[in-house]
């Protein structure tokens, strides 16, 4: 997948938990776990726009496009 995701970096930076931020945008934990560690396959603009005003940040803070070949198995870079 060429689209990583980078909400583990934001939410560290934040100093947000998982479990603050689901609650802040009303997503379930799992589902926001599954977007977290890149094994989401969509993600809806509301949820975006939610996490970013949640982190403050723009939704290029969070996904960042990467060319498939830089890309390890786990979709990090």
């Amino acid at each position: 997948m060429a689209i990583v995701i980078n909400l583990d970096v934001m939410m560290a930076r934040r100093k947000k938990s998982l479990t603050e931020l689901a609650g802040e945008v009303d997503l379930t934990l799992a589902n926001l776990s599954i977007l977290k560690n890149g094994k989401a396959k969509a993600v809806r603009l509301s949820t975006l726009e939610a996490i970013c005003k949640a982190l403050d940040c723009q939704p290029g803070d969070i996904l960042e496009y990467v060319p498939d070949e830089t890309v390890n198995q786990s979709g990090r870079v």
